[in-house]
């Protein structure tokens, strides 16, 4: 398995879209990563889009970015309810600054403009924060997934499987 020893976190909060949750979960699951459900509070449930509930393993609190080889930010209006907490925003940050694999999915992107990582890179998400992802430097296309180095993005749950396939290999050091 390719990313046996490796962890990974995946964001989660209110609405997120479960889609894109539960696909990365499993995926990398599959591969032998060790996957970190965080959120603002250790042992929340955060229900989904469709009412799907998942359980935060951690707090956002309760990490340290050089645990982990990466992070997952999935879509639908989580992300606009991740970035209220100046925590969970610096951990995207500190994550990229160290090195890691950066990924968000459809509205994810809106924690990268957050973070204030995407200046200068290029990179995609759900078309109606194309003027977010803009104004905060990046430069968008609309391809089914964009790395920029260790950042990861994509558009919509449709672009899931290539997704997943970067993220893996980024992960994996190929």
């Amino acid at each position: 398995m390719a990313l046996t020893g490796k962890k990974v976190i995946i964001l989660i909060e209110t609405l997120y879209n479960e889609l894109e949750f539960w696909y990365p979960y499993y995926r990398l699951k599959e591969e032998g990563a060790e996957v970190c459900v965080v959120g603002a509070e250790a042992g929340v449930l955060y229900r989904g889009k469709d009412n799907i509930l998942a359980r935060a393993d951690r707090g956002m609190n309760d990490i340290r970015a050089e645990e982990f080889a990466g992070i997952i930010i999935p879509g639908g209006y989580a992300p606009d309810h991740m970035r209220r907490h100046p925590a969970m925003v610096k951990m995207v940050r500190d994550l990229h600054e160290a090195g890691k694999v950066v990924a968000a999915i459809c509205h994810g992107g809106w924690m990268l403009a957050s973070a204030d990582i995407i200046r200068g890179k290029k990179v995609t998400g759900f078309f109606s924060i194309k003027d977010d992802l803009v104004h905060a430097g990046a430069t968008f296309v609309d391809q089914e997934v964009v790395a920029d180095n260790k950042l990861v993005t994509s558009r919509k749950p449709d672009d899931l499987p290539a997704f997943m396939k970067v993220i893996m290999q980024k992960l994996s050091g190929a």
